[in-house]
């Protein structure tokens, strides 16, 4: 029987035609795509299907059925409610974080940020620091705003002392610290202070000694976001679509590392460091990356520990909201993990530094 085809005459004479037309759609969808919204699906897809699947894993294994008999154990059962409360507490900042993102690629002028902020790197590390303090979020926020900023123009460095601060230096933040430390001001002065300082000091050695290839490929094209003639909410959905599936796989694997911790170490081990001043901001600082405390939240933990000195108690609250076991695979997965080892490992020194000399002027 001869094969049915479009075309009249190829099927009198016995010939199948085969279109050529198929291969159109993808040049014309190229070409009317969004530039800044094009390279999101092809540039990062391996990192956004690993961020679903862990995403459902991890809800899989939090969320699983209660009549198998080893998810009943009790440890289990605390690992699962560790693990939900930290993902529950920082899933709406997250939220807030990916729509920031997506409303400043789609509907913020592209230069904005670099009129804004003063022409210097220099000059600008510092006043992006400081410009931390209009985001009432956590650290959940931060990462997918830095890395909107970054595709806007703003200098890396700038975008992350930005990114550093934000999580500390916001008023909710400030005022739990208060709440949560009666009568006792200079913690919330100190902390202040030490995670501004840490946050420029990062955005300066960046300036001196970062490099652009540790950034993943999508970070390094600047200006892109909103062009004439696009859906701005289109671009937006887009935007938002992507950056909350990405960041929200990494934030379960980081509350599935930091309930673990939770689970294993026993509190005895609390005691052991509280009696040496050098070993007890250590280990406070080493504890503020495993728990991965929302920094809204954090302060109340710090309060707490009331075995430790206030020098160390300062070192968990300064950190904590920089360098968490939740915060490193959030900025693994958007900025790289070449960025995110060697930011995360400076930070923590930075921060730690910091934490000492301001609690050491203090008390």
């Amino acid at each position: 029987m001869m094969e049915k085809t479009d075309d009249p005459a190829g099927a009198a004479r016995g010939v199948t035609f085969v279109p050529a037309v198929p291969a159109a759609p993808p040049v014309t969808e190229g070409r009317t795509r969004p530039s800044g919204v094009q390279s999101w699906p092809s540039g990062v897809r391996p990192w956004w299907v690993g961020a679903v699947l862990t995403a459902a894993v991890g809800a899989a294994a939090v969320l699983g059925p209660a009549g198998t008999r080893w998810l009943e154990h009790p440890a289990v059962e605390a690992w699962r409610t560790v693990c939900l409360a930290i993902t529950v507490q920082a899933l709406p900042f997250l939220l807030l974080g990916t729509a920031l993102s997506g409303a400043i690629n789609a509907f913020v002028p592209a230069g904005l940020f670099t009129r804004v902020l003063p022409k210097r790197p220099a000059l600008a590390v510092p006043v992006a620091g400081a410009a931390g303090a209009v985001l009432p979020g956590c650290e959940c926020a931060s990462v997918p705003v830095a890395s909107s900023l970054i595709r806007r123009g703003v200098p890396p460095a700038a975008a992350f002392a930005f990114l550093l601060s934000a999580p500390a230096v916001n008023p909710v933040v400030l005022t739990a610290t208060a709440v949560a430390f009666p009568g006792n001001p200079a913690m919330v002065a100190a902390r202040l202070l030490a995670s501004l300082g840490t946050a420029a000091v990062m955005g300066w050695l960046w300036l001196w000694l970062g490099k652009e290839e540790w950034l993943r490929p999508l970070l390094r094209h600047r200006h892109t976001g909103h062009r004439p003639g696009h859906s701005r909410r289109t671009e937006f959905l887009l935007g938002f679509r992507h950056d909350f599936l990405h960041a929200g796989g990494f934030l379960v694997l980081g509350a599935m590392a930091a309930a673990t911790f939770n689970v294993t170490v026993p509190g005895a081990v609390l005691d052991t460091f509280s009696g040496s001043p050098w070993l007890s901001v250590l280990f406070l600082a080493g504890l503020a990356v495993l728990l991965a405390v929302c920094s809204e939240a954090d302060a109340f933990v710090a309060a707490s520990l009331t075995g430790f000195s206030p020098t160390a108690r300062l070192a968990f609250l300064v950190v904590g909201p920089m360098v968490d076991l939740k915060l490193i695979a959030l900025q693994a997965g958007t900025f790289g993990r070449a960025f995110a080892w060697r930011f995360c490992t400076a930070t923590t020194v930075v921060a730690v530094a910091a934490s000492v000399l301001i609690g050491g002027a203090l008390w």
